[in-house]
C-alpha cells in the first residue's frame, strides 16, 4: 500500500467532521457504472447519519494529505434499515449474528493498490470483534448488454469470491435511487454476497 495514504478509523459521532467529504466521495464515485447515481449531499448526509448513531460502526477513511479518497463501512445489520434487513428476516437468518459491509470506495487513481483487501481484512477483524457470524454485501444487479457499461469493464465477482464470498440469489433487496439518464428515481435488485465464521 503507498506511503502517502492514511487509513484512520471512525467510530459512530467521530465520524461528524468528514460527514460530507464523504457524502461527496460516494457521489462522484458511484456516478460510475454500475450504480449510475445521481446523488445529492442531502440525502447523503441522512444516510451516513447511520453510521453516526452507533458506536458498533466502523468506517475507515483513506486520506491522501486532508483529501478524503476512499473510504469503506460496516455496522451490525441489528442497526441497519429494514430494506436490508428483510431478505435476511424472510431467511431465517439471526439478524445478531449478521454485521453488514456497506460502500467500498476509492478515487480511480488509488485503485490496485491492494486497498480493496485491505478495506475487507479490517471490516472483517471488526466484525468478528462484534461476535458476527456472518459478514455481507449487496451489489447492484445488472444486464450484461446494459448500455452504459464501459467496454472492457470487469465485475469485482472474481475478487469477492477470493475473499470468501459466495453470491446468494436468493437473497436479494430493492432500493430506490435516480440514475444519471432517469427523469425520475426507479428501483433496482441488489443481490447480497456472504461469507460464514466458524463460532470461536
Amino acid at each position: 500500500m503507498s506511503e502517502d495514504l492514511e487509513l484512520i478509523h471512525f467510530h459512530g459521532s467521530a465520524l461528524e467532521p468528514d460527514l460530507d467529504a464523504l457524502g461527496r466521495l460516494r457521489i462522484g464515485v458511484f456516478r460510475e457504472y454500475p450504480y449510475l447515481y445521481e446523488g445529492s449531499l442531502e440525502y447523503e448526509r441522512d444516510y451516513l447519519k447511520t453510521y453516526c448513531k452507533t458506536e458498533r460502526s466502523l468506517v475507515v477513511l483513506v486520506f491522501n494529505g486532508g483529501e478524503v479518497v476512499g473510504a469503506t463501512t460496516c455496522l451490525p445489520m441489528t442497526e441497519e434499515g429494514p430494506e436490508f434487513q428483510e431478505a435476511f428476516v424472510k431467511a431465517g437468518h439471526d439478524l445478531k449474528e449478521i454485521c453488514y459491509f456497506g460502500e467500498s470506495i476509492l478515487l480511480p487513481a488509488y485503485r490496485g493498490r491492494g486497498i480493496g483487501k485491505e478495506f475487507f481484512r479490517r471490516r472483517e477483524e471488526h466484525a468478528r470483534s462484534l461476535g458476527a457470524r456472518v459478514t455481507t454485501f449487496c451489489a447492484v444487479d445488472r444486464p450484461i448488454d446494459h448500455p452504459r457499461k464501459p467496454i472492457g469493464y470487469e465485475p469485482l465477482d472474481a475478487m469477492w469470491t477470493k475473499q470468501g464470498y459466495t453470491k446468494h440469489p436468493e437473497l436479494r433487496a430493492t432500493f430506490v435511487w435516480k440514475e444519471i439518464d432517469e427523469e425520475v428515481e426507479s428501483p433496482k435488485t441488489l443481490t447480497f454476497w456472504l461469507k460464514e465464521w466458524p463460532r470461536a
